[in-house]
């Protein structure tokens, strides 16, 4: 009968989670892994980092961890993964246990259970197969880097180095039981409007408001449907303007505004007409303002696919593989799409549809996140499960 140790499970994500390392930074978290794996008899030959963050816009400390183990038995590869990082809310994180609950001790900062408490599922599942000589397939394990700013590790990993693994799951989330099989994919948009500077008292009149391009143009968009929840018809998708930058003085008519926008779409083709809509929108924002001797503005505009969305069918081998390990455990499985971007959105475009599931995370990206106990340890057995896979 396969089982954990609870007492080992809860003292590995804890000490995960106390250890500093947002985005960009989590050298210190790759070294412990590779420091408990190594203590579990896994040769350092057997453990690489690769140089995903030396082709991030973000650069960083350290690249993803990959870890190829032999089997003990014949099977097809499996691969175990989880990214490293957190948010910048959760970089101070000191975690204490609640009764069922591990949570920050302090009020004003995240836990960062996401996502250290996907990586102490994937170590306990290891640990706990080698501790125990537990017959397993050959595994590999990857620890991916800034997954919370674009998805940057998987997108950038070294994907020859992974083994050609045929079955492929992630832990991030809530729900142990719940499978998620795709996510949206997502666009991201960057807008700068040139207006004409100008003094803003004495000659206002020859300016053109780069503020006034962009309200105009934002209104527009949001009047005809294109920003928010956009739905036309059967299609849908979402947009949003989260970040605004411009102007150095109130006497002066502003001459440039940055803007960066995100449109999602678990459609590809509507994600790319609600970005069609931004840039026509911008379009017609710069025509329709003049300055008293007739100029217009300049617009600049430029996208950035972040992530595809993904669909893996129901029957496939991993997903197949993931609902027999959650009923094995004792839980029902169920299957979901999501709307927010996973490591396995990069994954599945290299050619490794990846199953995510969950470990127990709530109120993520928030002071109030919480990492629930009894979810934790049942996704550490549903991840032994899987690691060993069927006799």
């Amino acid at each position: 009968m396969i089982q954990i140790s609870e007492t080992s499970a809860l003292r590995r994500v804890m000490e995960l989670i106390a250890i500093r390392g947002g985005s960009g930074d989590e050298e210190r978290v790759s070294k412990a892994i590779q420091g408990s794996l190594a203590s579990c008899g896994v040769p350092a030959s057997a453990m690489v980092v690769d140089t995903a963050h030396r082709r991030s816009p973000a650069g960083g400390s350290t690249g993803n961890l990959i870890v190829k183990l032999k089997g003990t038995r014949h099977g097809p590869r499996r691969l175990l993964m989880a990214h490293m990082d957190t948010v910048p809310l959760a970089v101070d994180s000191e975690p204490v246990r609640d009764g069922d609950w591990i949570r920050p001790k302090s009020r004003t900062t995240a836990l960062g259970g996401d996502n250290r408490a996907g990586c102490a599922v994937v170590l306990t599942a290891v640990t706990e197969m080698l501790r125990q000589n537990i017959c397993h397939p050959p595994l590999t394990l990857l620890f991916t880097v800034q997954e919370e700013i674009g998805l940057c590790g998987a997108r950038h990993v070294a994907a020859g180095r992974l083994g050609k693994p045929q079955l492929c799951f992630n832990w991030d989330g809530r729900d142990p039981a719940g499978l998620i099989i795709g996510a949206v994919g997502a666009t991201k948009i960057f807008v700068r409007t040139e207006g004409i500077a100008s003094h803003a008292g004495v000659h206002p009149e020859e300016g053109v408001n780069a503020a006034v391009v962009a309200a105009t143009a934002v209104a527009d968009l949001q009047k005809r449907g294109w920003h928010g929840l956009v739905v036309k018809g059967r299609r849908q998708g979402t947009s949003n303007i989260g970040m605004i930058r411009g102007g150095a003085a109130t006497n002066v008519v502003m001459p440039e505004m940055d803007l960066e926008a995100e449109a999602r779409s678990h459609s590809s083709a509507f994600r790319a007409r609600i970005v069609r809509e931004f840039r026509k929108a911008f379009e017609r924002a710069v025509t329709s303002h003049r300055n008293a001797r007739g100029m217009t503005g300049i617009l600049k505009i430029c996208e950035d696919t972040r992530y595809d969305a993904f669909r893996i069918p129901r029957n496939s081998a991993s997903v197949r593989a993931a609902i027999a390990a959650v009923e094995e455990a004792g839980s029902s499985a169920e299957t979901s799409v999501c709307n927010g971007g996973l490591d396995a959105n990069w994954m599945t475009a290299h050619g490794y549809p990846t199953v995510t599931l969950g470990c127990g995370q709530h109120h993520i990206h928030t002071v109030d996140e919480r990492l629930c106990i009894p979810q934790y340890l049942e996704a550490c057995s549903i991840a032994l499960r899987i690691a060993a896979g069927p006799e």
